[in-house]
């Protein structure tokens, strides 16, 4: 009888424990198989989104006051490999009428809305691909501390920051953004400077779209201005895109982007995909994304690349 007593007291107080907070495993699991011009059929881990796993949760410390936590790792689908460590996020926080505060690994400021109106799923066939600010900024900086605000009006903004970290040239990242979303409309703007003792780079984003229910538009422009190692120079990214449901299911996603160097070439490139929902946490994807000779010579881009995936999340 006692024992059985203990037992129960033990259960309530799990049960009580768990209903004031909650833990949730996910994850991302995308693989694509791909073939670009002049290279052997590929197959890549994250071809929409990068394959992960993490462990999140919440606890209500009352009075609106929640305690927030996020782990999360990249997984490498083709090997099963991981990274070393929670390299995506590992933070802790608070959350309540005030917005969100985070303390540790998280995304930038910047990060939250860089990708929002990138056409083609953001996927490895999106054109945006070739911009030079998609693929220098440090989008998740170490020793961080970030802070959203709640939504006036469907305005809302975040700032973040970091300490120098001396495992990466005293590298330290700053950033914000302000976004407004109401009805069809989409509008963010965004700014980020990375500093390190070799020198600097500053990014602004403006982006927007617009939902006409039959279509959705997609735009943006991206400036980055790089001053490192006695080198300056300027660059200019813009995206134009189009998503159009076909159905319930079916999507399909088009666009056009380039970056140019201040002085230099402009790279370009056009992408075309569709996406198949099977459900609501799995899909495939196929499409097409050809760079220009510039692109190709000078920004890192693929003369052409076809593509086929699937994703599932959990």
């Amino acid at each position: 009888m006692k024992k059985s007593l203990i037992a129960l007291a033990s259960l309530a107080v799990v049960t009580a424990a768990s209903a004031q907070s909650s833990v949730t495993l996910y994850g991302i699991a995308d693989v694509v198989i791909h073939k670009d011009s002049g290279v052997s059929t590929q197959m890549t881990s994250g071809g929409v989104s990068t394959s992960r796993w993490g462990v999140k949760g919440s606890e209500d410390l009352g009075g609106g006051l929640n305690a927030n936590f996020n782990f999360e790792q990249s997984v490498d689908l083709t090997n099963g490999s991981t990274s070393g460590g929670f390299d995506r996020q590992a933070w802790v926080g608070l959350s309540g009428g005030f917005g969100e505060i985070k303390l540790g690994k998280t995304g930038s400021a910047y990060d939250d809305v860089a990708y929002l109106t990138n056409p083609v799923f953001d996927s490895v066939l999106a054109p945006t691909n070739i911009w030079f600010s998609y693929n220098v900024y440090n989008w998740n900086p170490n020793k961080g501390l970030y802070y959203a605000t709640p939504e006036f009006g469907g305005v809302s903004g975040a700032i973040s920051a970091s300490f120098k970290d001396p495992a990466d040239d005293n590298l330290r990242s700053n950033a914000f953004h302000v976004k407004y979303e109401g009805g069809p409309v989409y509008v963010g703007v965004a700014y980020q400077q990375d500093k390190a003792d070799i020198g600097s780079i500053k990014y602004t984003l403006l982006q927007a779209t617009y939902d006409f229910g039959a279509a959705k538009l997609l735009a943006g422009v991206a400036k980055s201005k790089l001053d490192a190692l006695g080198v300056t120079a300027d660059f200019t990214d813009v995206s134009l895109g189009v998503d159009v449901p076909l159905s319930d299911a079916l999507t399909l996603s088009a666009g056009y982007a380039s970056t140019k160097l201040d002085g230099g070439p402009r790279g370009s490139s056009f992408g075309v995909a569709a996406n198949y929902s099977l459900s609501k946490r799995t899909s495939v994807y196929t499409g097409f994304r050809k760079d220009n000779n510039n692109a190709v010579d000078f920004y890192d881009g693929v003369k052409s690349r076809f593509g086929v995936g699937v994703s599932h999340s959990f």
